[in-house]
């Protein structure tokens, strides 16, 4: 049977006159539920919401709940004067990337860190898979973790950061990386030694709660699923479904590995915290340690060594195809970021690469380099 697969996107709530973010949340929240219930929430900061899909059994539906979702999410906006952004970080700043959401995990978050949160202001995409037995969960991201630098190189889309183009391709995953507990999970050995870690973790005081760890790959609290949480939000939904479809080929492929036996490779975690920074700086097209190896390799010829790693799971799933699209368009393109430069050098204003990512997010047509 198909692994289920669902999928949360996080976006900014920019105005649509100043390209800044906007204090909006609640009431557009409030507005979208009329229509979609809890597919909307709200989001750390009022400059944010979050979308999210049911469970999919294939990517093409996966694909339709995003497009939806992301309509009433624009439509909800539309009598505020704002509309739903899809970038790591935000381009320009603005009001709403300051005024805290009203949650109190929020506001415990914000006790425990401190001005460390001053600039949290990130957006992310979640993709879950569905994983029933959470032994075989926890040991599965062993598999994971070597190939999470990748995810984030494919998928950055936060160069610019309120104002100022970073030099970063992902600097979403420069702010996260600097939290304890906010990065790759670490390697463990059974679901007894994650959960002594978390145990710890929280009482240290770099974790608020011991039982929703914020790492790039968890099994969720809540729902029977592995969560992967690695990845900047993609501003074109086309995107989202294709790496959701990669992701659900590895998670796939890694717990059957764990079924057979393989706990996982004890990559260093040094190594992966440089393959993080290489990903996260130069994105797609661009090079990074392979953590399996420590050679460093251009990210085409990891994700194509990933691709025929998972491609019998890609392949059952039906999603072969669209995984081969996906790295023809970022070979064509570049990832998001390459993207965003893109705009601001054919148009040669940050407004508009604004502009485009708002126009993309909407599903009015990508936006490619000059």
């Amino acid at each position: 049977m198909t692994a289920t697969i669902g999928v949360e996107e996080e976006f900014f709530l920019v105005r649509t006159d100043s390209r800044a973010v906007e204090p909006a949340g609640a009431r557009i929240v409030a507005r979208a539920r009329e229509t979609v219930g809890d597919l909307v929430s709200g989001e750390f900061h009022e400059g944010q919401l979050e979308v999210r899909t049911p469970p999919c059994d294939d990517t093409a539906g996966l694909l339709r709940q995003l497009t939806a979702v992301r309509a009433v999410a624009r439509d909800a906006c539309g009598t505020e004067g704002v509309g739903p952004c899809a970038s790591g970080t935000p381009v320009l700043g603005g009001a709403g990337a300051r005024v805290l959401g009203d949650h109190p995990r929020y506001r415990a978050g914000v006790r425990q860190f401190g001005s460390m949160l001053d600039d949290f202001t990130v957006c992310s995409a979640h993709v879950h898979v569905h994983v029933p037995d959470r032994e075989v969960a926890v040991l599965a991201a062993n598999h994971l973790r070597p190939w999470l630098p990748l995810l984030v190189a494919m998928s950055a889309n936060s160069p610019f950061f309120e104002g100022r183009d970073t030099g970063y391709a992902s600097w979403r995953t420069v702010i996260r990386g600097r939290f304890p507990a906010l990065s790759a999970p670490p390697y463990v050995d059974s679901l007894a030694h994650y959960e002594r870690l978390t145990a710890a973790l929280q009482e240290s005081g770099a974790m608020l709660d011991a039982s929703l760890p914020f790492w790039d790959v968890r099994p969720n609290p809540r729902v029977p699923t592995l969560e992967v949480r690695v990845m900047d939000v993609p501003a074109d939904a086309t995107d989202t479904a294709a790496l959701t479809a990669l992701v659900r080929a590895l998670v796939v492929r890694s717990a059957e590995r764990v079924r057979d036996g393989d706990p996982g490779p004890p990559v260093c975690g040094e190594l992966l915290r440089a393959a993080y920074w290489r990903a996260a700086r130069d994105g797609w097209p661009g090079s990074g340690p392979d953590a399996l190896t420590g050679h460093v390799l251009p990210f085409s010829a990891q994700a194509r060594r990933l691709v025929g790693h998972v491609r019998p799971q890609l392949e059952e799933c039906g999603d072969f195809d669209e995984v081969a699209a996906l790295l023809r368009r970022l070979d064509r393109q570049g990832c998001g970021a390459q993207r965003q430069r893109a705009s601001w050098v054919r148009r040669s204003r940050v407004t508009d690469v604004v502009d485009d990512l708002l126009a993309t997010t909407a599903g009015r047509g990508d936006v490619s380099p000059a």
